[in-house]
């Protein structure tokens, strides 16, 4: 049997995949912006007890597959991830790199996993490759996730 999650009176597994652009989609994560956004989203998930599965950072979008407690919700959380980390790097960075309060652009994506989690996982560690091939200018940074 599979191990779960579970809070007091729940047993649960609620996996997300996530995908969240900057603002016009710019291309801005990249360098020390990158690295700090990592840090930023990992420690904030950590705070509310979420459990970041897999994680890619590209040079204009971040993807995750994430373990969200039933207890919130996944608006509630990645509205909480997206704005907490905009303030962060606003004070960091404060207006260079494109990095004001308003970071994120306003919506994301979201599926559920299910019983595609490996599928997923590979295609969450393979995007830095697609993205490559686009634009030939990538350089593939491995947060850890």
């Amino acid at each position: 049997m599979k191990d779960y999650e579970s809070l007091s009176h729940t047993r649960w597994e609620c996996k997300y995949h996530v995908v969240f652009v900057p603002k016009y989609r710019k291309k801005i994560l990249y360098g020390q912006v990158r690295r700090y956004v990592g840090e930023v989203l990992k420690d904030l998930a950590k705070q509310k007890g979420l459990k970041v599965e897999e994680g890619h950072l590209c040079r204009d979008h971040v993807h995750m597959m994430i373990s969200i407690p039933p207890k919130y919700s996944v608006s509630m959380m990645v509205g909480f991830l997206k704005g907490k980390s905009a303030i962060r790097l606003h004070q960091k960075f404060g207006k260079t790199r494109g990095s004001g309060k308003s970071f994120w652009a306003r919506g994301y994506f979201v599926s559920t996993v299910g019983l595609n989690e490996a599928q997923i996982r590979r295609y969450i560690q393979n995007q830095e490759d697609s993205d490559r091939e686009e634009d030939d200018s990538g350089d593939k940074l491995d947060l850890g996730w």
